[in-house]
């Protein structure tokens, strides 16, 4: 079956093991599209494009006419959303600084070319919000103070990272949600693929919602009723216009994930990664339990809290450098 993608294909047509995963993908994908075509705000889009002018505008050297395909797209989302916040809805003033400051940026520096001088004079005409934080310093690209000497040495984060266990038991102490919080915080700067970073961290501490997300995953089996805190990262597959992009929602949400559980150890906190299975009975129960989109996927579950003295973590010996390393 597995010979040629031909037989491949014929052999999912009769197994539905990708059924959710199809109907996921392809909603985002319409979803997405849909803003474009009503030129709605759409967040996703707004940051994606501006993120692509910013390596536009970092090139060297620089281009003296690009973005032509794109920028009156994102014009128009630019411009929605300013429509949206007079209409009285919330909306994230740091992202919307962000993105005025790289368009003016863009239109100060560009050449003259017929759209994108259209543009320009729309972007004038908008009544841009002014009384946004850091409103002196411009978020546009910038040049590193390489100079700058870093806290955190090689051995300080190899010691941090061979600290880290998946830990399974935890102490009954109550867990503040401010460290919570400032973990979240170190993961929102990792790397994620044009800045769009299409997750969500659900987190879960009441006793009646907690006792049921506990037992949704698999592996929590045995120590289910020891988690003081349970996080669902959550990926959001409206944030992408094509097929192609349907892996980053578990790309970006694992590198953020990575930078969760770390900040967490540095505050005193453990925490457990638990798989979550593709398994159609499960999905229905979690779909229900987090009320989510038909574009909306589970990446993973989180169990925190502060850790027992008294457990054991498993020793997990890792592979050696030469089993996963080649060069060229």
């Amino acid at each position: 079956m597995s010979k040629t993608r031909m037989l491949a294909s014929i052999y999912y047509l009769f197994s539905k093991e990708f059924d959710r995963e199809h109907h996921s993908v392809l909603n985002g994908k319409l979803t997405h599209l849909n803003d474009i075509k009503r030129r709605t705000s759409n967040h996703f889009l707004l940051r994606r494009n501006i993120h692509r002018l910013e390596k536009g505008l970092l090139m060297r050297p620089m281009r003296k006419i690009f973005a032509v395909g794109y920028i009156e797209e994102t014009v128009f989302c630019y411009k929605s959303i300013i429509d949206d916040l007079n209409k009285g809805k919330l909306i994230n003033f740091n992202e919307l600084k962000w993105a005025y400051d790289v368009l003016n940026n863009y239109f100060s520096v560009t050449g003259s070319d017929n759209k994108i001088d259209r543009m320009r004079e729309l972007f004038l005409s908008i009544d841009h919000v002014t009384n946004v934080p850091n409103r002196s310093k411009e978020y546009i690209p910038y040049n590193r103070d390489l100079d700058k000497k870093l806290s955190v040495s090689y051995e300080d984060l190899l010691e941090l990272a061979k600290f880290r266990r998946s830990v399974r038991w935890f102490s009954s102490k109550e867990v503040p949600r401010t460290i919570i919080d400032k973990a979240i915080n170190v993961a929102t700067l990792s790397p994620s693929a044009c800045n769009r970073q299409p997750f969500e961290f659900r987190i879960f501490d009441n006793p009646e919602k907690l006792k049921e997300a506990s037992i949704l995953p698999m592996g929590t089996q045995g120590y289910s009723d020891n988690i003081p805190v349970m996080v669902a990262v959550v990926g959001k597959l409206n944030a992408y216009p094509y097929e192609r992009d349907r892996h980053l929602i578990y790309i970006d949400s694992s590198l953020a994930a990575m930078s969760f559980v770390y900040a967490l150890e540095t505050q005193g906190l453990s925490s457990c990664i638990i798989n979550w299975p593709d398994i159609e009975d499960r999905e229905k129960k979690v779909s229900k339990f987090l009320n989510l989109g038909v574009d909306e996927r589970v990446i993973m579950f989180i169990a925190l809290g502060y850790p027992d003295p008294e457990g054991k973590v498993a020793f997990s010996q890792k592979k050696e450098l030469d089993e996963l390393r080649t060069y060229n």
